[in-house]
């Protein structure tokens, strides 16, 4: 199961949140007190919790302060102070910062201060079920569970089992620059948010000033943490007007299953269709060109007319999957004839072989500067972690070995003076469990070079739609289907090395975690990358090594459990934990080793 939910569970709100999603299912959310929850004592501070889980809770803001600043030093007092904020809310400004993207322009991001984040979060947590329940299907991004991954499956899906292979893609002008305010918040309530309380100060949210720039009159500032959320709004009203004309059509006649309904359904001269949208970037798959045609201005109409956004005429555009490409969430793809019908055949969009290209080169060229073990892995992070997102292209294995032969040339004449090439002899057990062929690649500094073309292409699954983080059969389904992907944390492991650290604790820290399967020793929970922590047996003060026979991968939580002292710290971990009699005797077992009190 996931942090958030663990702590959710840890915080008694799982239930508040089950209520919500389950009154917004059946349209029962008038009249509902919101602002109480989001200001409730285990709210507050299950939103500390999620923000401190939070990669990003080292940015700054425009105050300068991350979560490590931003600590708990009396709970009541902490508590009183955030709802005295909310009381007359005024946003502090937003720290702007602008992100390069690969067309040469920027993207602006609004970074808000450590407690509007905090505040963002806690309204998220109550907002999200509501949402969840009244959301499209099919709509991927930026939502519990789904992935990019996810909303490629759906396509392929579509162009593999049916005869839609005609596109329609629509670029919104500046979606997030643009969204309209007043709108937003009729959507708001309209999906089941009515208390006022909640609109005003979300309201307030959408109009804190941006540095350099001032109080915004419309638009979501990308960076915000309620922002994703809000634009997911925004955008299912299109969705549903789409699903409503063809896929969700109500008919007076009810049909045994969808099935048998789309099957008539064809019979009329309805225009068919399907919208798979990954936020603001999304493709409506139609049979005929005639449809796609009035499909397009259809859209650029409602955009216009119902949520005041405009397209880009340059870059919408109406595609004949069996005759060109078309591109979406960094892949390509077509609908090519085989076997008397046609499949999805996908690769890697050029403009990011040329980006990867681009990078890679970049990342030798610090190798030969600088040839350590950090360099060196932030080479390999690179290379799994897009690994990792392309593997369910169709022909991954083509497009990585075209890359990787473009790439010799500069891997050759920059390494061959410090490093050795040929096929690994006594590769690392993390080497072992990623690469499965006997590629040559380079050793520098007894670490090895992830080879590029050694790839398989994964099957793209569909999302599964019962699962859901606000039903008990929803999360019992995740948990079962937990498919741990061990390469992924890894890749985010191999970002996180240190200067300090010695070579040999670093590649045996992640060597145990890929033999552990990523499970934590104690609870046997997988471990994500910021969950995990590393353990020496013998602790380094007591004689102990960085051998791999002295490290074992704990959740860091029973890592900080098994070498606490203070009653009041062990006691808040037990409780958090929640461990059964078989575990507390696995920590006792480590306890006894670092000369600490066994736990009763």
């Amino acid at each position: 199961m996931s942090t958030a939910l663990r702590h959710a569970e840890y915080y008694d709100m799982q239930s508040t949140f089950d209520d919500l999603y389950e009154r917004s299912k059946t349209n029962a959310t008038k009249g509902l007190r919101l602002y109480e929850h989001i200001i409730s004592k285990n709210n507050i501070l299950l939103a500390y919790r999620n923000i401190k889980a939070n990669t990003g809770s080292k940015t700054t803001g425009t105050d300068g302060i991350t979560i490590d600043q931003y600590k708990i030093e009396d709970i009541e007092t902490f508590v009183e102070e955030i709802r005295t904020e909310l009381e007359n809310y005024k946003p502090q400004t937003v720290r702007r910062v602008e992100i390069p993207k690969p067309n040469g322009k920027k993207r602006p991001l609004g970074i808000p201060t450590m407690r509007d984040r905090l505040i963002q979060q806690m309204f998220k947590q109550v907002l999200e079920p509501i949402c969840e329940a009244n959301f499209y299907n099919h709509s991927y991004g930026f939502r519990p569970n789904r992935s990019t991954h996810h909303a490629m499956a759906r396509c392929q899906y579509l162009i593999n089992r049916t005869d839609y292979h005609y596109v329609v893609d629509i670029d919104i002008q500046g979606f997030f620059d643009n969204v309209n305010h007043a709108k937003l918040l009729e959507q708001m309530y309209r999906i089941g948010i009515k208390d006022k309380r909640v609109l005003s100060i979300v309201s307030k949210m959408l109009k804190a000033p941006i540095q350099g720039v001032g109080i915004p009159s419309k638009g979501t500032p990308q960076g915000g943490i309620l922002s994703p959320q809000l634009s997911n709004i925004v955008l299912n009203d299109l969705d549903w007007w789409i699903s409503n004309q063809w896929e969700n059509m109500k008919t007076n006649f009810k049909y045994k299953n969808q099935t048998v309904k789309i099957r008539m359904l064809k019979k009329s001269n309805l225009k068919q269709m399907y919208i798979v949208r990954y936020a603001d970037d999304f493709k409506i798959f139609t049979n005929s060109h005639q449809s796609a045609i009035k499909l397009y201005h259809a859209v650029k109409g409602y955009l216009n007319n119902q949520l005041n956004l405009k397209i880009s005429t340059e870059k919408s555009t109406i595609t004949n999957l069996r005759r060109k490409r078309s591109e979406f969430l960094g892949f390509s793809l077509k609908a090519v004839s085989k076997r008397n019908k046609h499949v999805a055949n996908t690769h890697i969009m050029d403009k990011k072989i040329k980006t990867i290209l681009e990078k890679a080169r970049k990342l030798i060229h610090d190798i030969r500067k600088n040839p350590s073990p950090k360099k060196i892995n932030l080479y390999n992070s690179y290379i799994l972690g897009i690994k990792n997102y392309y593997k369910i292209a169709t022909h991954i294995n083509f497009d990585f070995a075209k890359i990787e032969h473009r790439l010799f040339r500069t891997l050759h004449n920059r390494l061959k003076s410090i490093g050795k090439y040929g096929i690994p002899i006594k590769p690392s057990a993390t080497y072992k469990r990623l690469h499965k062929n006997k590629y040559r690649t380079f050793e520098i500094a007894g670490i090895h070079l992830y080879p590029l073309k050694d790839i398989q292409t994964k099957n793209a699954m569909n999302f599964s739609q019962d699962k859901c983080n606000y039903t008990k059969e929803g999360r019992i389904k995740l948990h079962k289907n937990l498919k741990a992907d061990i390469a992924t944390e890894i890749h985010k492991m191999l970002q996180t090395y240190y200067d300090n650290e010695k070579l040999e604790y670093a590649d045996n820290r992640i060597s145990r975690y890929s033999m552990q399967l990523g499970k934590c020793a104690v609870t046997g929970n997988f471990l994500l990358a910021n969950e995990v922590h590393c353990h020496h047996k013998i602790p380094r003060n007591m004689g102990g090594t960085d051998e791999f026979s002295n490290l074992v991968i704990f959740h860091k939580d029973v890592h900080r459990l098994i070498h606490a002292t203070d009653e009041k710290t062990i006691e808040q971990y037990r409780n958090y934990l929640q461990l059964d009699g078989k575990q507390l005797k696995k920590v006792n077992h480590f306890r006894k080793i670092c000369n600490l009190v066994a736990l009763v």
